[in-house]
């Protein structure tokens, strides 16, 4: 194990080491934007936040002066093409629901983009966005900052290299009190937002963690959604608990709550061993990668990287290199036609087939 630990934090997706930046326009100025993803950019190699795209000129005055971006736009202004000339490529971080829109536009102005997840808030609309994206012949990528993390990186070379032995199951857990965050009214709990509740915003991380150490394309989901609390009545889940069978026989177990405690991890179960990602999606902790096999326990707890900054390296070293980032939109979509199976097997009570 100590082999695939020496040069922990190695960036595997990085060969070389190109010139500039990828000056960035920034749309969408809410709390992860301003707290998370703003300082990850400044602190990059690869990307500089020029313009802010915000419906507040106020926030989007203030914030540019914290950042030291050029120009502050608002929606109108970037749908209209103001500014181009002062970016090269598109952070999307509004509302799921909204993503589709501002992409459209990157995608006629000719940018690059890197979207929130999830990608969008529905399958039809996220191919729309893929669609949008390979006819103006734009890069797209996903922001999944799990993906771009070492100890998730490591623990898949591990995974792959049978160091557990065959994997048989995996198992996904993601849950935090969503009310102490923001309240009733926020988006996250608004379906025409968000496109549901706590499986769409937490429960997308459970889905693509399993599938990225499944290893592999779902093909049976079976779930149920749960809704207790007076703050999920309009039809927004509360709580989501999901199984899965994957093409090559592994099969995954997911939870995920907006009303749960702060808990998150990721445990696969091989013929040989176990290993385990304790906190597995907060940013910014120390985690926990443990391996047991057989009379042996390791336990490395990796040092802290911030993974928002990882990403959008890695976006803009694509954009420099003209290499393809990852994930994808194929990534992305294939995460939503998992969630939106769950949905319809708790509607329906029944297992769901993905073909």
């Amino acid at each position: 194990m100590r082999s695939y630990l020496d040069e922990f934090t190695r960036r595997d997706w990085q060969d070389e080491s190109p010139d500039g930046t990828v000056r960035l326009a920034v749309v969408g100025l809410g709390g992860f934007a301003r707290e998370q993803a703003l300082p990850g950019i400044e602190k990059g190699e690869f990307c500089e936040t020029t313009v802010l795209v915000t419906g507040s000129p106020e926030k989007g005055e203030r914030v540019a002066e914290e950042v030291d971006a050029e120009r502050v736009l608002s929606y109108e202004e970037f749908h209209e093409g103001e500014a181009e000339e002062g970016y090269d490529a598109v952070y999307v971080s509004t509302p799921t629901g909204r993503h589709l829109e501002y992409v459209e536009t990157a995608a006629e102005l000719e940018k690059d983009v890197i979207t929130e997840k999830p990608i969008e808030k529905s399958v039809e609309r996220a191919e729309r966005l893929r669609e949008v994206c390979e006819a103006a012949g734009v890069a797209l990528m996903v922001a999944y900052r799990p993906r771009m993390e070492p100890d998730f990186r490591r623990a898949r070379e591990l995974v792959r290299d049978g160091v557990v032995g065959d994997v048989t199951e995996v198992h996904v857990q993601f849950s935090f009190p969503v009310l102490e965050m923001g309240g009733p009214d926020q988006w996250r709990i608004d379906r025409e937002l968000a496109g549901g509740g706590a499986l769409m915003d937490a429960g997308v991380y459970t889905a693509t963690a399993a599938r990225f150490f499944a290893d592999g394309e779902a093909v049976a989901v079976q779930g149920e959604t749960v809704s207790d609390h007076e703050a999920f009545d309009e039809g927004v889940e509360e709580r989501a608990n999901y199984t899965v069978r994957f093409e090559n026989d592994v099969t995954a177990s997911c939870s995920t709550s907006f009303t749960g405690a702060y808990n998150d991890w990721v445990e696969v179960t091989g013929t040989e061993g176990t290993l385990r990602i304790e906190p597995a999606f907060w940013f910014n902790v120390d985690r926990d990668l443990t391996v047991e096999r057989d009379d042996w326990e390791a336990t490395v707890t990796g040092p802290t990287v911030d993974e928002v900054t990882e990403e959008f390296d890695h976006f803009g070293y694509a954009v420099l290199t003209g290499t393809d980032p990852e994930p994808d939109a194929g990534v992305g979509i294939a995460d939503l036609e998992l969630l939106e199976a769950v949905y319809e097997s708790a509607e329906s009570g029944e297992r769901v087939r993905l073909d």
